[in-house]
Protein backbone atom coordinates (compact mmCIF):
# COMPACT_ATOMS: atom_id res chain seq x y z
CA UNK A 1 0.00 0.00 0.00
CA UNK A 2 2.09 3.04 -1.03
CA UNK A 3 0.06 5.74 0.43
CA UNK A 4 0.18 4.05 3.79
CA UNK A 5 4.37 3.71 3.07
CA UNK A 6 4.24 7.55 2.26
CA UNK A 7 1.84 8.55 5.24
CA UNK A 8 3.98 6.53 7.64
CA UNK A 9 7.37 7.78 6.21
CA UNK A 10 5.62 11.56 7.68
CA UNK A 11 5.08 10.42 10.55
CA UNK A 12 7.59 11.63 14.00
CA UNK A 13 9.48 8.65 14.14
CA UNK A 14 8.07 7.10 17.47
CA UNK A 15 5.23 7.11 15.81
CA UNK A 16 6.44 5.59 12.71
CA UNK A 17 6.98 1.66 14.30
CA UNK A 18 10.78 0.85 13.24
CA UNK A 19 10.56 -1.54 16.00
CA UNK A 20 8.13 -4.14 14.53
CA UNK A 21 9.82 -7.49 12.73
CA UNK A 22 11.02 -8.15 9.39
CA UNK A 23 9.28 -9.88 6.79
CA UNK A 24 5.59 -9.94 5.90
CA UNK A 25 3.86 -10.24 9.24
CA UNK A 26 6.32 -7.40 10.52
CA UNK A 27 4.75 -5.31 7.36
CA UNK A 28 1.54 -6.02 8.14
CA UNK A 29 2.10 -4.90 11.63
CA UNK A 30 3.94 -1.50 10.42
CA UNK A 31 1.08 -0.88 8.33
CA UNK A 32 -1.55 -1.48 11.43
CA UNK A 33 0.40 0.96 13.03
CA UNK A 34 0.28 3.73 10.71
CA UNK A 35 -3.77 3.17 10.43
CA UNK A 36 -4.60 3.21 13.89
CA UNK A 37 -2.08 6.19 14.34
CA UNK A 38 -4.42 8.06 11.76
CA UNK A 39 -7.49 7.23 13.83
CA UNK A 40 -6.09 8.26 16.92
CA UNK A 41 -5.14 11.63 15.17
CA UNK A 42 -8.61 11.86 13.52
CA UNK A 43 -10.19 11.24 16.98
CA UNK A 44 -8.11 14.15 18.59
CA UNK A 45 -8.78 16.59 15.71
CA UNK A 46 -12.32 16.47 15.42
CA UNK A 47 -12.83 16.70 18.86
CA UNK A 48 -10.71 19.57 19.38
CA UNK A 49 -12.35 21.34 16.79
CA UNK A 50 -15.87 20.76 19.14
CA UNK A 51 -13.88 22.27 22.17
CA UNK A 52 -13.00 25.08 20.74
CA UNK A 53 -15.74 26.73 19.79
CA UNK A 54 -18.00 25.74 23.20
CA UNK A 55 -17.24 29.96 24.13
CA UNK A 56 -19.52 30.54 20.98
CA UNK A 57 -21.67 27.72 21.50
CA UNK A 58 -22.31 28.68 25.20
CA UNK A 59 -23.01 32.65 23.84
CA UNK A 60 -25.77 30.98 21.60
CA UNK A 61 -27.21 28.93 23.96
CA UNK A 62 -27.13 31.80 26.48
CA UNK A 63 -26.05 28.94 28.80
CA UNK A 64 -24.84 30.00 32.58
CA UNK A 65 -21.57 28.11 33.72
CA UNK A 66 -23.55 25.62 36.03
CA UNK A 67 -25.63 25.09 33.06
CA UNK A 68 -23.26 24.87 30.27
CA UNK A 69 -21.29 22.20 32.88
CA UNK A 70 -24.54 20.06 32.80
CA UNK A 71 -24.58 20.21 28.64
CA UNK A 72 -21.23 19.13 28.83
CA UNK A 73 -22.28 16.22 30.65
CA UNK A 74 -23.78 14.97 27.19
CA UNK A 75 -20.24 13.99 26.18
CA UNK A 76 -18.88 11.96 29.23
CA UNK A 77 -22.45 10.79 29.75
CA UNK A 78 -22.71 9.65 26.62
CA UNK A 79 -19.44 8.09 26.00
CA UNK A 80 -19.26 5.99 29.70
CA UNK A 81 -22.89 4.61 28.68
CA UNK A 82 -22.03 2.66 25.86
CA UNK A 83 -18.56 1.53 26.84
CA UNK A 84 -19.71 -1.85 27.79
CA UNK A 85 -22.45 -2.11 25.36
CA UNK A 86 -18.99 -1.24 22.90
CA UNK A 87 -17.16 -4.10 24.36
CA UNK A 88 -19.99 -6.35 23.62
CA UNK A 89 -19.81 -5.43 19.95
CA UNK A 90 -15.74 -5.28 19.69
CA UNK A 91 -16.15 -9.17 20.79
CA UNK A 92 -19.09 -9.66 17.95
CA UNK A 93 -17.44 -8.23 15.43
CA UNK A 94 -13.92 -7.07 16.35
CA UNK A 95 -12.13 -3.73 17.25
CA UNK A 96 -11.55 -2.95 13.72
CA UNK A 97 -14.54 -2.75 12.38
CA UNK A 98 -16.12 -1.04 15.82
CA UNK A 99 -13.41 1.46 15.39
CA UNK A 100 -14.34 2.46 11.37
CA UNK A 101 -18.19 2.57 12.49
CA UNK A 102 -17.61 4.65 15.26
CA UNK A 103 -15.67 7.18 13.40
CA UNK A 104 -18.14 7.85 10.88
CA UNK A 105 -20.72 8.36 13.91
CA UNK A 106 -18.10 10.59 15.29
CA UNK A 107 -18.02 12.82 12.25
CA UNK A 108 -21.32 12.77 11.94
CA UNK A 109 -22.07 13.63 15.44
CA UNK A 110 -19.94 16.91 15.31
CA UNK A 111 -22.26 19.22 13.03
CA UNK A 112 -25.31 18.75 15.32
CA UNK A 113 -23.74 21.22 18.73
CA UNK A 114 -23.87 24.60 16.65
CA UNK A 115 -27.48 23.72 15.86
CA UNK A 116 -28.78 23.83 19.13
CA UNK A 117 -30.30 27.22 20.75
CA UNK A 118 -30.82 26.09 24.13
CA UNK A 119 -28.66 24.36 27.21
CA UNK A 120 -31.09 21.18 27.09
CA UNK A 121 -31.21 20.65 23.47
CA UNK A 122 -26.83 20.97 23.73
CA UNK A 123 -27.01 18.48 26.63
CA UNK A 124 -29.32 16.02 24.01
CA UNK A 125 -26.70 16.29 20.95
CA UNK A 126 -24.01 15.86 22.65
CA UNK A 127 -24.96 12.65 24.05
CA UNK A 128 -24.92 11.31 20.96
CA UNK A 129 -21.55 12.74 20.08
CA UNK A 130 -20.29 11.66 23.46
CA UNK A 131 -21.19 7.93 22.62
CA UNK A 132 -19.60 7.84 19.53
CA UNK A 133 -16.31 9.97 20.83
CA UNK A 134 -16.44 7.02 23.86
CA UNK A 135 -16.91 4.16 21.82
CA UNK A 136 -14.63 4.63 19.09
CA UNK A 137 -11.52 5.67 22.11
CA UNK A 138 -12.91 1.84 23.59
CA UNK A 139 -11.69 0.24 20.27
CA UNK A 140 -9.20 2.01 19.45
CA UNK A 141 -7.35 1.47 22.67
CA UNK A 142 -8.70 -2.49 22.54
CA UNK A 143 -6.90 -2.44 18.94
CA UNK A 144 -4.22 -0.46 20.30
CA UNK A 145 -3.57 -2.96 23.01
CA UNK A 146 -3.53 -6.01 20.89
CA UNK A 147 -0.82 -4.49 19.04
CA UNK A 148 1.55 -3.71 21.82
CA UNK A 149 0.47 -7.63 22.99
CA UNK A 150 2.09 -8.57 19.41
CA UNK A 151 5.39 -6.04 19.00
CA UNK A 152 6.03 -6.59 23.08
CA UNK A 153 7.34 -3.06 23.83
CA UNK A 154 5.29 -0.12 25.52
CA UNK A 155 4.26 2.09 22.70
CA UNK A 156 0.62 3.00 23.53
CA UNK A 157 1.61 6.29 24.48
CA UNK A 158 2.57 7.12 21.15
CA UNK A 159 -1.12 6.10 19.81
CA UNK A 160 -2.15 9.02 22.49
CA UNK A 161 0.53 10.98 21.37
CA UNK A 162 -1.37 11.27 17.92
CA UNK A 163 -4.89 11.85 19.71
CA UNK A 164 -2.96 14.86 20.89
CA UNK A 165 -1.45 15.68 17.80
CA UNK A 166 -4.87 15.77 16.05
CA UNK A 167 -6.01 17.76 19.16
CA UNK A 168 -3.06 20.17 18.56
CA UNK A 169 -3.82 20.86 14.95
CA UNK A 170 -7.81 20.87 15.06
CA UNK A 171 -7.62 23.23 18.08
CA UNK A 172 -5.11 25.38 15.97
CA UNK A 173 -7.36 25.39 12.70
CA UNK A 174 -10.35 26.69 14.93
CA UNK A 175 -8.05 29.49 16.01
CA UNK A 176 -7.28 30.50 12.66
CA UNK A 177 -11.13 29.92 11.53
CA UNK A 178 -12.71 31.15 15.24
CA UNK A 179 -13.15 35.17 13.67
CA UNK A 180 -14.49 34.17 9.91
CA UNK A 181 -16.53 31.30 9.98
CA UNK A 182 -19.38 30.34 12.32
CA UNK A 183 -19.20 27.42 14.23
CA UNK A 184 -22.05 25.67 12.00
CA UNK A 185 -19.84 26.17 9.32
CA UNK A 186 -16.46 25.09 10.52
CA UNK A 187 -17.90 22.49 12.05
CA UNK A 188 -19.57 20.99 9.09
CA UNK A 189 -16.38 21.44 7.57
CA UNK A 190 -14.23 19.08 9.98
CA UNK A 191 -16.88 16.81 9.44
CA UNK A 192 -16.80 16.10 5.83
CA UNK A 193 -12.62 16.27 6.39
CA UNK A 194 -13.39 13.86 9.22
CA UNK A 195 -15.37 11.49 6.98
CA UNK A 196 -13.00 11.58 3.48
CA UNK A 197 -10.07 9.96 6.16
CA UNK A 198 -12.64 7.21 7.69
CA UNK A 199 -13.45 6.24 3.89
CA UNK A 200 -9.30 6.51 3.17
CA UNK A 201 -7.99 4.82 6.31
CA UNK A 202 -11.47 2.52 6.97
CA UNK A 203 -10.84 0.30 4.08
CA UNK A 204 -7.45 -0.20 5.16
CA UNK A 205 -8.02 -0.91 8.44
CA UNK A 206 -10.60 -3.66 7.26
CA UNK A 207 -8.46 -5.48 5.90
CA UNK A 208 -6.23 -5.74 8.37
CA UNK A 209 -6.32 -8.50 10.71
CA UNK A 210 -6.21 -8.39 14.83
CA UNK A 211 -2.49 -9.45 15.57
CA UNK A 212 -2.09 -12.44 17.95
CA UNK A 213 0.45 -11.76 20.48
CA UNK A 214 3.45 -14.21 20.73
CA UNK A 215 4.16 -16.58 23.63
CA UNK A 216 4.38 -14.79 26.40
CA UNK A 217 8.41 -14.65 27.67
CA UNK A 218 9.15 -15.52 31.65
CA UNK A 219 9.05 -11.82 32.79
CA UNK A 220 6.69 -8.81 31.72
CA UNK A 221 8.63 -6.18 33.60
CA UNK A 222 10.06 -3.26 31.74
CA UNK A 223 13.42 -1.82 32.69
CA UNK A 224 14.27 0.59 35.02
CA UNK A 225 10.98 0.18 36.71
CA UNK A 226 11.02 -2.63 38.89
CA UNK A 227 7.07 -3.21 37.77
CA UNK A 228 6.29 -7.12 38.10
CA UNK A 229 4.64 -9.48 36.04
CA UNK A 230 1.04 -9.76 36.12
CA UNK A 231 1.32 -13.86 36.36
CA UNK A 232 3.30 -13.13 39.79
CA UNK A 233 -0.08 -11.51 41.42
CA UNK A 234 -2.80 -13.18 42.75
CA UNK A 235 -6.05 -12.82 41.58
CA UNK A 236 -7.67 -10.96 43.58
CA UNK A 237 -4.87 -8.25 43.89
CA UNK A 238 -4.81 -8.11 40.05
CA UNK A 239 -8.50 -7.16 40.27
CA UNK A 240 -7.83 -4.08 43.21
CA UNK A 241 -4.91 -2.96 40.84
CA UNK A 242 -7.37 -3.07 37.73
CA UNK A 243 -9.39 -0.73 39.77
CA UNK A 244 -6.55 1.63 41.28
CA UNK A 245 -5.39 2.20 37.74
CA UNK A 246 -9.06 3.18 36.53
CA UNK A 247 -9.32 5.42 39.38
CA UNK A 248 -5.63 7.26 38.29
CA UNK A 249 -6.88 7.19 34.56
CA UNK A 250 -10.42 9.12 36.31
CA UNK A 251 -8.34 11.61 37.83
CA UNK A 252 -6.47 12.43 34.89
CA UNK A 253 -9.11 12.40 32.65
CA UNK A 254 -10.58 14.83 34.61
CA UNK A 255 -8.12 17.69 33.75
CA UNK A 256 -7.76 16.89 30.35
CA UNK A 257 -11.63 17.50 29.97
CA UNK A 258 -11.45 20.41 32.13
CA UNK A 259 -8.85 21.42 29.85
CA UNK A 260 -10.70 20.97 26.75
CA UNK A 261 -14.15 22.27 27.79
CA UNK A 262 -13.03 25.17 30.33
CA UNK A 263 -9.36 26.17 29.67
CA UNK A 264 -10.84 28.70 25.99
CA UNK A 265 -13.07 29.86 28.70
CA UNK A 266 -10.65 30.90 31.41
CA UNK A 267 -8.61 32.24 29.31
CA UNK A 268 -11.39 34.55 27.55
CA UNK A 269 -13.31 35.76 30.71
CA UNK A 270 -10.81 35.62 33.82
CA UNK A 271 -7.72 37.01 31.66
CA UNK A 272 -10.03 38.76 28.83
CA UNK A 273 -8.08 36.96 25.85
CA UNK A 274 -9.56 37.53 22.69
CA UNK A 275 -11.32 34.79 20.61
CA UNK A 276 -8.12 33.25 18.97
CA UNK A 277 -5.79 33.58 21.95
CA UNK A 278 -8.24 31.54 23.77
CA UNK A 279 -8.74 28.92 21.24
CA UNK A 280 -4.76 29.00 21.17
CA UNK A 281 -5.12 27.79 25.29
CA UNK A 282 -6.12 24.11 24.09
CA UNK A 283 -3.71 24.05 21.34
CA UNK A 284 -0.74 25.03 23.61
CA UNK A 285 -1.99 22.16 26.12
CA UNK A 286 -2.34 19.77 23.61
CA UNK A 287 0.83 20.47 21.75
CA UNK A 288 2.66 19.81 25.53
CA UNK A 289 0.93 16.51 25.51
CA UNK A 290 2.01 15.78 21.98
CA UNK A 291 5.40 16.04 23.04
CA UNK A 292 5.40 14.35 26.10
CA UNK A 293 3.53 11.29 24.44
CA UNK A 294 5.91 11.42 21.63
CA UNK A 295 8.73 11.10 24.54
CA UNK A 296 6.42 8.42 26.48
CA UNK A 297 8.20 5.09 25.12
CA UNK A 298 11.19 6.24 26.43
CA UNK A 299 10.37 7.38 29.29
CA UNK A 300 8.62 4.48 30.54
CA UNK A 301 11.70 2.86 29.32
CA UNK A 302 14.02 4.34 31.53
CA UNK A 303 11.96 5.22 34.25
CA UNK A 304 9.15 2.58 34.50
CA UNK A 305 5.82 2.84 34.97
CA UNK A 306 5.24 3.54 38.60
CA UNK A 307 7.93 6.36 38.34
CA UNK A 308 6.46 7.73 35.32
CA UNK A 309 3.28 7.92 37.01
CA UNK A 310 4.70 10.04 39.54
CA UNK A 311 6.57 12.17 38.13
CA UNK A 312 3.92 12.98 35.43
CA UNK A 313 1.37 13.27 38.62
CA UNK A 314 3.66 15.96 40.11
CA UNK A 315 4.35 17.72 36.67
CA UNK A 316 0.68 18.05 36.03
CA UNK A 317 0.10 19.79 39.57
CA UNK A 318 2.52 22.17 39.83
CA UNK A 319 1.62 23.07 36.19
CA UNK A 320 -2.28 23.76 36.64
CA UNK A 321 -1.89 25.68 40.15
CA UNK A 322 -0.01 28.21 37.67
CA UNK A 323 -2.24 28.00 35.00
CA UNK A 324 -5.02 28.62 37.23
CA UNK A 325 -4.19 31.75 39.82
CA UNK A 326 -1.48 33.48 37.27
CA UNK A 327 -2.26 36.86 36.86
CA UNK A 328 -1.43 36.98 32.90
CA UNK A 329 -1.73 35.15 29.93
CA UNK A 330 1.82 34.12 29.12
CA UNK A 331 1.71 32.50 32.62
CA UNK A 332 -1.35 30.54 32.30
CA UNK A 333 -0.33 29.24 28.80
CA UNK A 334 2.89 28.05 30.65
CA UNK A 335 0.99 26.63 33.08
CA UNK A 336 -1.30 24.74 30.63
CA UNK A 337 2.16 23.57 28.72
CA UNK A 338 3.05 22.10 31.98
CA UNK A 339 -0.09 20.21 33.04
CA UNK A 340 0.01 19.12 29.37
CA UNK A 341 3.62 17.25 29.64
CA UNK A 342 2.33 16.19 33.71
CA UNK A 343 -0.92 14.62 32.18
CA UNK A 344 0.46 12.85 28.57
CA UNK A 345 1.60 9.64 29.97
CA UNK A 346 -0.61 8.79 32.84
CA UNK A 347 -3.78 7.92 30.99
CA UNK A 348 -2.26 5.65 28.41
CA UNK A 349 0.48 4.50 31.39
CA UNK A 350 -2.36 3.34 33.46
CA UNK A 351 -4.61 1.47 30.57
CA UNK A 352 -1.49 -0.23 28.92
CA UNK A 353 -0.91 -1.55 32.39
CA UNK A 354 -5.04 -2.17 32.91
CA UNK A 355 -4.31 -4.42 30.02
CA UNK A 356 -0.98 -6.18 31.11
CA UNK A 357 -2.97 -7.45 34.42
CA UNK A 358 -6.32 -8.43 33.13
CA UNK A 359 -6.13 -8.28 29.29
CA UNK A 360 -9.05 -6.65 27.47
CA UNK A 361 -11.42 -6.93 30.67
CA UNK A 362 -8.54 -4.98 32.20
CA UNK A 363 -8.56 -2.04 29.57
CA UNK A 364 -12.48 -1.97 29.39
CA UNK A 365 -12.56 -1.37 33.55
CA UNK A 366 -10.06 0.70 33.36
CA UNK A 367 -11.39 2.85 30.54
CA UNK A 368 -14.68 3.02 31.78
CA UNK A 369 -13.64 4.79 35.11
CA UNK A 370 -11.20 6.49 33.31
CA UNK A 371 -13.69 8.45 30.94
CA UNK A 372 -16.00 8.88 34.09
CA UNK A 373 -13.69 11.65 35.26
CA UNK A 374 -14.65 13.34 31.78
CA UNK A 375 -17.93 12.39 33.65
CA UNK A 376 -17.60 14.29 36.83
CA UNK A 377 -15.44 16.96 35.26
CA UNK A 378 -17.63 19.12 33.18
CA UNK A 379 -20.26 19.77 36.12
CA UNK A 380 -17.88 19.78 38.88
CA UNK A 381 -16.10 22.57 37.44
CA UNK A 382 -19.43 24.66 36.31
CA UNK A 383 -20.79 24.57 39.99
CA UNK A 384 -17.70 25.62 41.05
CA UNK A 385 -17.37 28.47 39.02
CA UNK A 386 -20.65 29.56 39.59
CA UNK A 387 -20.26 28.88 43.79
CA UNK A 388 -16.32 30.57 43.72
CA UNK A 389 -14.86 31.28 40.17
CA UNK A 390 -13.12 29.25 37.28
CA UNK A 391 -9.87 29.93 38.75
CA UNK A 392 -10.67 28.26 41.59
CA UNK A 393 -12.65 25.25 39.97
CA UNK A 394 -10.09 24.72 37.65
CA UNK A 395 -7.62 24.65 40.79
CA UNK A 396 -9.12 20.76 41.24
CA UNK A 397 -6.86 19.67 38.32
CA UNK A 398 -3.86 20.18 40.43
CA UNK A 399 -5.63 18.48 43.28
CA UNK A 400 -6.64 15.52 41.65
CA UNK A 401 -3.25 15.15 39.76
CA UNK A 402 -1.82 15.48 42.92
CA UNK A 403 -3.85 12.70 44.48
CA UNK A 404 -2.83 10.39 40.79
CA UNK A 405 0.76 10.62 41.91
CA UNK A 406 0.37 10.00 45.63
CA UNK A 407 -1.50 6.95 43.97
CA UNK A 408 1.11 5.73 41.63
CA UNK A 409 3.50 6.27 44.72
CA UNK A 410 2.24 3.99 46.98
CA UNK A 411 0.78 1.22 44.02
CA UNK A 412 4.86 0.65 43.39
CA UNK A 413 4.61 -1.21 46.51
CA UNK A 414 1.18 -3.38 46.06
CA UNK A 415 2.45 -4.83 42.92
CA UNK A 416 5.46 -6.52 44.34
CA UNK A 417 4.67 -9.72 44.78
CA UNK A 418 4.45 -11.29 49.06
CA UNK A 419 7.44 -13.77 49.79
CA UNK A 420 6.23 -17.09 50.76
Amino acid sequence: MPTLNKIRAALPRSLRGSTVPRGPAGAQLARLRTVLTVFFALDGFVFAGWVVRIPDIKDQTGASPSALGLALLGVSAGGVATMVLTGGLIRRYGAHVVTVGTAVLLCAGVVLPPLTRSALALGLVLLVFGAAFGSINVAMNSAAVDLVAALRRPILPSFHAAFSLGGMLGAGLGALVAGHLSPTRHLLLLALLGLAVTAFAGRALLALPAPKPPPAPESTAEPGGGDEPAAALPAGRVRVLVAVLGLMALCTAYGEGAMADWSALHLKESLDAGPGLAAAGYSVFALAMTAGRLSGTALLLRLGQNRALVAGGATACAGMVLGSFSPYVWGTLAGFALTGLGLANIFPIAIGRAGELAGPHGVAAASTLGYGGMLLGPPAIGFLADWFSLRAALSTVALLAGAAALIAYAMQYATRPREA
